[in-house]
């Protein structure tokens, strides 16, 4: 049973992300039946540390001893995470923390300690999209996910950017301490329990650029022809080429098949469409070649997540639903 909870910080703390640990573990809310948490911030490296990027300046009362009696070890983001080199003490606490059984818990790019930690090897593992592709560089023996808002491998969980870490906490009060007491406290925090979908709904992704010319004209009448129907057949003789070669030439270049690009393309488009307008789903699925809202929903939410309805309630507000 989750009862010991300690924050690890090293210099140049994100406040936000420091923030949501006090909130969830620090706070006693036994009057509304939650369990109080034997809750404290530790220092990782010499003080007063830095937060918010110099705004202010902390000395935490704990020092990595506090580390040894946790249940919970949490690490928030921090300035420059992805190039620095992180105290041996604070990674030896970490190791020795999920070889006794406790668990780690990363936001955004707090993940980088886990991963010089050498905790993220073989596991599955995420933080925010904008780090993703640096964090599999520094690391590539981790699984990164970049499109998922939380991962949980059992002693090692990594949460993507900044609010995402409300979710992977309430995930754990969840298993811990059951769903209501999770509700309680989200409640309390005035957030969702539960957020459908990843941080795939929330990543701009512009139109991707080819290694070479080959089929990057194709791919400029592809973008404009979403609504039609698409074959390989079709490009391909656009390309003059072949099918074979037109499908090997553009998965070489792309990284993706025709078909997966343009489905992506269509969901992109979708997102889009159900973000800036207020037309129907029908219409949206009609623009985006889908055809029916059906087709769209199935793929959207296999893409995203989430429903196109959600998505649109959480980027233009309940009444656009």
């Amino acid at each position: 049973m989750l009862t010991n909870v300690a924050v690890a910080l090293v210099d140049g703390v994100a406040p936000f992300e420091l923030g949501i640990f006090c909130e969830v573990f620090g706070i006693d809310r036994s009057d509304m039946g939650v369990p109080v948490y034997d809750f404290a911030v530790c220092a990782a490296e010499e003080g007063p540390l830095t937060v918010g990027g110099g705004a202010f300046g902390i000395t935490p009362a704990h020092g990595l001893e506090r580390l040894e009696e946790a249940d919970l070890v949490c690490l928030p983001a921090a300035n420059d995470a992805g190039v620095r080199i992180y105290p041996e003490p604070l990674l030896e606490a970490l190791r020795r923390a999920v070889d006794r059984g406790a668990r780690v818990l990363s936001v955004c790019s707090g993940a980088y300690i886990l991963g010089a930690a050498g905790l993220l090897d073989g596991r599955r593992c995420t933080t925010h999209w904008m780090h993703a592709a640096a964090l599999t560089r520094r690391f590539p023996r981790a699984v990164v996910d970049p499109d998922v808002l939380y991962v949980d491998e059992g002693s090692v969980i990594t949460a993507a950017g900044t609010a995402s870490g409300i979710d992977a906490c309430l995930h754990v009060v969840r298993q811990e301490h059951g769903a209501e007491v999770a509700n309680i406290i989200a409640r309390r925090m005035v957030v969702p329990p539960h957020r459908d979908g990843g941080q795939a709904q929330f990543i701009q992704r512009p139109l991707p650029r080819t290694a070479c010319d080959t089929v990057g004209e194709v791919i400029e009448w592809m973008a404009r022809h979403l609504d039609e129907e698409i074959t390989v057949e079709q490009l391909a003789e656009r390309a003059h080429m072949s099918p074979r070669t037109f499908a090997r030439r553009f998965l070489q270049e792309t990284g993706t098949t025709p078909y997966k690009w343009v489905l992506r393309q269509r969901v992109l488009l979708a997102q889009e469409l159900l973000e800036s307008t207020g037309e129907t789903v029908d219409a949206i699925a009609g623009r985006c070649g889908f055809g029916n809202a059906a087709a769209l929903r199935h793929h959207f939410l296999r893409t995203l997540g989430t429903t196109p309805n959600s998505f649109r309630r959480a980027f233009r507000g309940p009444q656009a639903a």
